[in-house]
């Protein structure tokens, strides 16, 4: 909502800019969205791998 408002303000104020983002967000939006996919990929290798480091922790506190 705080986003849609400050287009509003923008598209006000300077009308060509404000349409100009309306064009190049999706634009943006899609040339980033393989390194999200990049960016979820390796937090959940990395989540795999500190799982896989505190496992025998984990273990010998259960045993104790």
């Amino acid at each position: 909502m705080v986003k849609f408002l400050l287009w509003c303000i923008l598209f006000v104020l300077c009308w060509p800019l404000a349409l100009g983002a309306l064009v190049i967000y999706p634009i943006l939006w899609v040339l980033l969205l393989p390194l999200r996919i990049v960016g979820i990929a390796v937090g959940s290798v990395l989540a795999l791998v500190w799982a896989v480091v505190i496992l025998p922790a984990r273990v010998a506190r259960a045993i104790v």
